[in-house]
């Protein structure tokens, strides 16, 4: 098979519907969606056939529960996923968007206007609602949209944009129609047609993507989130964040992964937080500055592991947790930045100019003061589903909305001008 061929002529068939969809306005795009959610709906008995396919193969192939169940779609997550798409509608439409304008003094007239990128890549693994998420994204940012889902969803995805093809440009979204990985090598080759790969998942994933890749690469490579619990803060308070950040779903990449506690605090906050830890099947990696606030007789010592230099730079992605003294802000703040991520880090204090601080200093794609890391999405910013989240600062940064498909360029407005 000559896969250079076939993904130089996908990706170029991609390119003239992002031309064509670059032209839609505000409502075409809009009864677009709406098609598409009733698409999906209308052939929920199909896509469940075809995703019956993919669980019982995943099955035979021995995939974890937890990845059997994100990969299983339901009359109920087929629904949710169609209500994702009419949610995308009532949002507003980036395209065209007046960022900045003024006049030169010469008289000329200029704005800085947004504009779609082009085409987009997206990598991800086997989460079929994603390949709705980004359709629906990049058609309301008027872009056009490969998808290379894991080989574990295939079928699903390809009955999925089956069933919201008709109500757009051809290729406009298109599913990469083999699980042959040189596919995707040739893809990665191709920047003089696409203008962006997201690739989304673990960081084996990201990497390899980037290493590979011509294109430009929005990477996110792994979230290791820090709570820092200070001197000022109200206990009460930092237990739940601290409770919803590592225990809610702790899978996420927005999940607590790195506890600092305070010394002036840790004597009475150690104790109780590792009892309700412990109570919760958290496993804890305790460095040695902490132990003697942890082991209080309601813990048994052999529940409580010694942190090694590698605990601190860990994305557990599991009820597993590193706990750290430290002698005030400042340590925190040296802490995180040698060993954080830049993904998402909170502060819990009464003390706003300590906050203000940690706000400030701490160099990460969201930062959060009395709150837990776990808010950090596109949906709890108001963007809608988000197409990923980044931890560069090149295009974007954080959860990435509709806003974050987009570039711009300069029009420029005279009255028989030319330069002297």
């Amino acid at each position: 098979m000559d896969w250079k061929q076939q993904m130089r002529a996908l990706a170029t068939r991609s390119r003239e519907a992002a031309r064509a969809l670059a032209k839609w306005d505000t409502t075409s795009k809009n009864a677009a969606l709406l098609a598409m959610a009733a698409g999906i709906e209308q052939a929920a008995a199909t896509i469940k056939v075809a995703n019956a396919k993919d669980v019982e193969a995943g099955r035979r192939a021995g995939l974890s529960a937890a990845v059997l169940d994100r990969l299983t779609l339901t009359d109920q997550r087929i629904a949710a996923v169609a209500q994702a798409v009419r949610e995308i509608v009532a949002l507003p439409d980036p395209v065209g968007q007046v960022r900045r304008e003024w006049t030169a003094p010469n008289g000329m007239r200029m704005q800085k206007v947004s504009v779609p990128l082009g085409v987009i890549l997206m990598i991800y693994e086997a989460r079929p609602n994603v390949t709705v998420d980004a359709a629906a994204l990049c058609v309301k940012s008027g872009n056009a949209v490969i998808l290379r889902g894991g080989s574990e969803a295939l079928h699903s995805n390809l009955a999925l944009a089956e069933a919201m093809r008709p109500s757009l440009p051809a290729d406009a979204v298109t599913v990469v129609p083999t699980t042959d990985r040189v596919a995707v090598d040739e893809l990665l080759k191709l920047d003089d047609l696409i203008n962006l790969c997201i690739p989304r998942g673990g960081e084996s994933l990201i990497r390899a993507v980037v290493e590979k890749s011509r294109l430009p690469v929005i990477k996110h490579y792994k979230g290791v989130c820090h709570v820092f619990v200070d001197r000022d803060a109200d206990l009460d308070m930092a237990e739940k964040i601290v409770i919803n950040a590592k225990c809610q779903r702790p899978a996420t990449c927005n999940a607590l992964e790195t506890l600092l506690v305070d010394e002036p605090v840790a004597a009475k906050f150690l104790p109780r937080i590792v009892r309700t830890l412990r109570s919760r099947r958290v496993e804890l990696r305790v460095e040695e500055r902490a132990q003697q606030y942890v082991i209080d007789g309601s813990i048994p010592l052999a529940e409580i592991r010694l942190a090694t230099e590698e605990d601190w730079s860990a994305e557990y992605l599991d009820l597993i947790l590193a706990i750290r003294v430290v002698a005030g802000l400042d340590e925190a703040i040296e802490h995180i930045a040698k060993y954080g991520s830049a993904h998402s880090d909170a502060i819990v204090t009464r003390n706003r100019d300590t906050a203000e601080q940690f706000l400030r200093e701490v160099d990460s794609s969201s930062v959060f003061w009395n709150a837990s890391t776990r808010l950090a999405d596109g949906g709890v910013y108001g963007f809608g589903a988000e197409i990923g989240i980044s931890t560069d600062k090149l295009h974007a940064r954080g959860p990435m909305g509709l806003e974050d498909l987009t570039s711009y360029k300069y029009v420029v407005v005279g009255d028989g001008h030319i330069r002297e």
